[in-house]
């Protein structure tokens, strides 16, 4: 997983007074914890912070500080103006190579569905897996290929399992799936490479197609 590098230094009040200094400053009032059991007050350039936040990518961060002081962690909370959308705040939490910790990292889905081909819509239920590894193994996003998915299948989180980490969701839940819609064609049964039969699909869930009705959910 990439790593952003945030430059801030340690805050020797943490009062609201110095609180307010540092935001009219152009500074974010941050907190590590883990660190030896107690919280360390830092504070950063409100810009640094832009390529960790405002992307749907995750990342971990090498926070820098003034003495010479380095520490790995991960965005725990984050705080935003009810108005402005400025940050307000944000927690942290160390992290170690050889302890695992809990992410929720993207899913980017691979390949078009056969369902979408034939009229179907492709309906997200999940845009991030909460998955649990050590911060090495985990990776920058998890890839989800429905390529094989006909009208009225859904695929699961069992789809994307790996060895590098350990999903934190029940096997049941779906990450995404194939509606019906108006545009529905009829899918030709073939004896092409294509054609997949159901238990060789074992994320899916297979509907009866010919039971869907114009303008209703297919069944499941």
């Amino acid at each position: 997983m990439k790593s952003i590098t945030i430059n801030g230094s340690k805050r020797e009040s943490v009062g609201k007074k110095a609180t307010k200094a540092l935001r009219n400053a152009g500074q974010v009032p941050c907190v590590l914890y883990g660190v030896e059991g107690n919280p360390l007050h830092f504070a950063a350039e409100e810009i640094a912070f832009q390529n960790l936040v405002y992307t749907p990518d995750v990342h971990t961060v090498k926070i820098k500080l003034g003495s010479g002081e380095s520490f790995d962690a991960i965005l725990q909370d984050i705080q935003f103006h009810p108005v402005s959308d400025a940050i307000l705040h944000i927690d942290f939490y160390q992290i170690f190579e050889d302890r695992p910790i809990t992410m929720e990292i993207p899913i980017h889905t691979e390949g078009v569905a056969r369902g979408v081909k034939n009229g179907g819509v492709l309906r997200y239920n999940l845009r991030r897996l909460k998955v649990r590894g050590l911060p090495g193994d985990l990776p920058d996003y998890i890839t989800a290929n429905v390529s094989k998915l006909k009208i009225g299948q859904k695929l699961y989180v069992t789809a994307v399992e790996s060895e590098d980490y350990k999903i934190q969701h029940p096997d049941n839940t779906v990450i995404c799936q194939v509606r019906t819609s108006r545009n529905i064609v009829e899918d030709l049964e073939d004896d092409d490479e294509d054609e997949v039969a159901a238990d060789e699909v074992p994320a899916t869930e297979t509907d009866d197609v010919a039971a869907v009705k114009e303008g209703e959910d297919t069944k499941e």
